[in-house]
Order: structure tokens, then C-alpha cells, then sequence
């Protein structure tokens, strides 16, 4: 019983892509990063998008005000992305910060998710704000 449990759980981050790991951010809320997308392009050129579960952002429920969750996705751009980013191939020009409230498969639509999206440029180190 306990093996098969231990394949589902494997099973599951398979299927999610992601690391699992935990990162306490600004806000006080924990989150997930969920996976590292990588093979679609963005506006400014090479993307590469950091998606993470935040439950405390949804709209039933959910604690954390955008402005809050702002604080979270820069914070999460400079001490998760960049150190991510580091020889693993060509300087992306553009790096996304989504945060959601449940996993939503990448390109995929939920009207009942909440989500938040942040654009930043790589840049001498830092995460440089855009926005969309």
C-alpha cells in the first residue's frame, strides 16, 4: 500500500514538472514552485516563466491583496529565478513570476483560478520590473 502510494506522489511530480520546493516569501505565505517553462517564446525574445502555487491569492478564501503578491513575485525574480537561471544556457530577455491559486495547466484558461502575472529583464543580476 505504502509503494503505491509513493508511485501516485512521484507520479504527480511528474506531471507537474516542478521542483516542489518551498519558498517563504514577503508576504508571509508559503509557496510552490510548481515548474519552469522554457520552450515558449514571449514578446521580448527568449522567456523563460517561474510558476509557482499561492493559495493565499484567491478570490474565495484568499488573503493576500495584489499589491502584497507583487512584493511576493519581485521577491521571488531575484532569490529563486536568477539562481535558476545561471548556466543554464543563452540570457533569457524576459523572465514571468506567475502566482495562482490552483495549478493551471501553462496556456490553458480557468475562470475560476486566480492569477498574477509579473515581467522583469535580467539585468547586471536583478530582476528589472516590466510589466504587461
Amino acid at each position: 500500500m505504502a509503494a503505491g502510494r509513493a508511485f501516485l506522489l512521484a507520479a504527480a511530480v511528474l506531471v507537474l514538472g516542478g521542483t516542489g520546493t518551498v519558498v517563504d516569501v514577503p508576504s508571509g505565505q508559503s509557496v510552490t514552485h510548481l515548474d519552469t517553462v522554457t520552450g515558449e517564446p514571449g514578446p521580448a525574445g527568449l522567456t523563460v516563466r517561474f510558476r509557482f502555487l499561492a493559495p493565499e491569492i484567491g478570490r474565495e478564501g484568499g488573503a493576500l491583496t495584489p499589491e502584497e503578491a507583487q512584493g511576493d513575485m519581485d521577491y521571488l525574480c531575484e532569490h529563486f529565478a536568477l539562481s535558476r537561471l545561471a548556466g543554464a544556457g543563452p540570457e533569457p530577455a524576459q523572465i514571468v513570476i506567475t502566482l495562482m491559486d490552483r495549478p493551471v495547466p501553462f496556456g490553458q484558461s480557468d475562470p475560476e483560478a486566480t492569477q498574477f502575472f509579473e515581467a522583469y529583464r535580467p539585468e547586471a543580476g536583478h530582476c528589472i520590473w516590466e510589466g504587461f
